[in-house]
């Protein structure tokens, strides 16, 4: 059984069957029966239980947020709206009655003939992955060159994009001369972009294809993505389960980042959080779920079991055989 409303903790020492558990045996059957169409082949089981009292289930895995130059950390995170609402009130832009959209690289008319605003123009192998070569035109910079005329604050859109988060936030702190709708819009580019820097992704720029990163950054730009959307009345109900989201972080980006999980669940969200090291999740879990060689091993409240016992459980063998026998004494039943 898995509670819901509750900080679950899915543990196992690497190769116990965490991950196909959560994936193929709970995330791709219960996002069926919600009605949901992820990709992938369902485990079969014989029955699911409890659907009914989740509105919606989210799975944050390694896997790529997107394969195309398309898209970028601005885009993905909804800040690159307010920046290009930015550069359409300047007079300049307002002089000839240019909109937001001509300051996209997806759609506007100011962007990139050659390439459409990717940057990059696609060679495809017949035996090999695609390459992606930088246009020869716009040299990766998305626009024509008349859409870099246009500044805001000294800088083009194009500048902008080659901000990293830090310094972005840092620019967008500014509100020195800024009149009030542009400075709405800073609070609002800057609320955006607060987590990532949070989470350790400070150093990204806003214009880096997404297809380049690595796939834990791509899980915790992920999660940034959804934490920052779990909110209000369409969060409550949900299960999120996160796959490793700690994995390779300092103790400093670890705390930040179970922090803002546990904000999530106390605004709503169910949360499985899988790890194969329980300690640092210890402290905020309230349930712990051990998995071995594909088998539970037992289900415990945090009261139930210490963080060392949770150790020796993971590791099976002798260990587990006498650490039974101490909790058959003291009256904890494994389950």
């Amino acid at each position: 059984d898995i509670p819901l409303g509750l900080f679950t903790v899915l543990t196992g020492v690497s190769g116990s069957g965490k991950s196909t558990f959560a994936h193929d045996v709970l995330y791709l059957n219960l996002a069926r029966k919600l009605g949901q169409t992820p990709e992938g082949e369902a485990a079969p089981i014989k029955e699911l239980k409890g659907s009914q009292h989740l509105s919606g289930v989210e799975l944050v895995d390694q896997t790529a947020v997107a394969r195309t130059p398309r898209s970028t950390p601005a885009v993905f995170l909804g800040a690159f709206d307010p920046i290009r609402q930015l550069f359409a009130l300047t007079p300049e832009a307002k002089a000839l009655d240019l909109t937001t959209g001509f300051f996209s690289f997806n759609s506007g008319a100011g962007r990139c003939d050659r390439c459409a605003g990717n940057g990059f123009e696609k060679v495809e192998m017949q035996f090999l992955s695609d390459l992606y070569v930088t246009c020869p035109d716009c040299n990766g910079k998305r626009y024509k060159a008349s859409t870099l005329d246009f500044h805001y604050l000294g800088k083009s859109v194009d500048d902008i994009l080659n901000l990293t988060v830090v310094d972005a936030i840092a620019f967008y702190s500014l509100n020195v001369s800024v009149p009030p709708a542009g400075l709405k819009r800073h609070q609002q580019i800057v609320k955006l972009l607060a987590p990532l820097a949070e989470v350790g992704l400070g150093y990204l720029k806003l214009g880096q294809p997404l297809n380049t990163l690595s796939g834990g950054e791509a899980q915790r730009l992920k999660l940034c993505q959804l934490l920052s959307a779990s909110g209000g009345p369409a969060a409550t109900g949900k299960l999120l389960i996160l796959d490793e989201p700690t994995s390779a972080l300092g103790v400093k980006q670890s705390g930040v980042v179970l922090k803002r999980i546990v904000e999530a669940r106390n605004q709503g969200l169910a949360v499985i959080f899988i790890t194969h090291n329980p300690r640092h999740a210890y402290p905020v879990g309230n349930r712990f779920l051990i998995l071995n060689r594909g088998q539970s091993m037992g289900s415990f409240a945090k009261h139930e079991i210490s963080v060392d016992d949770l150790t020796r459980l993971m590791a099976g063998g002798a260990e587990l055989e006498a650490l039974e026998h101490e909790l058959e004494a003291s009256g904890t039943i494994v389950a």
